[in-house]
């Protein structure tokens, strides 16, 4: 797997928070790289249950995306 550099970002107290398009980037990395994962001769991973783990990070993905959207275009209270 690839390294991937995530920035951090001091949130309100003392949490750290990670930009969404960061979070959907590796969810969608995991999801490509199950792909390999049941290709490996030693593997005793089951294909349709790696395949179907990939489907749900894909759609957490896209959910993530579709809220941070709705997020952005809703007008705040006047």
């Amino acid at each position: 797997m690839e390294r991937l550099n995530v920035p951090l970002i001091r949130g309100l107290g003392e949490g750290l928070v990670i930009p969404a398009e960061q979070v959907t980037a590796l969810l969608r990395g995991l999801a490509d790289q199950s792909r390999h994962w049941t290709a490996a001769t030693d593997s005793e991973l089951d294909t349709p249950t790696v395949t179907a783990v990939a489907s749900v990070l894909r759609n957490i993905a896209d959910q993530i995306d579709v809220e941070c959207i709705d997020f952005v275009s809703t007008e705040p209270p006047p």
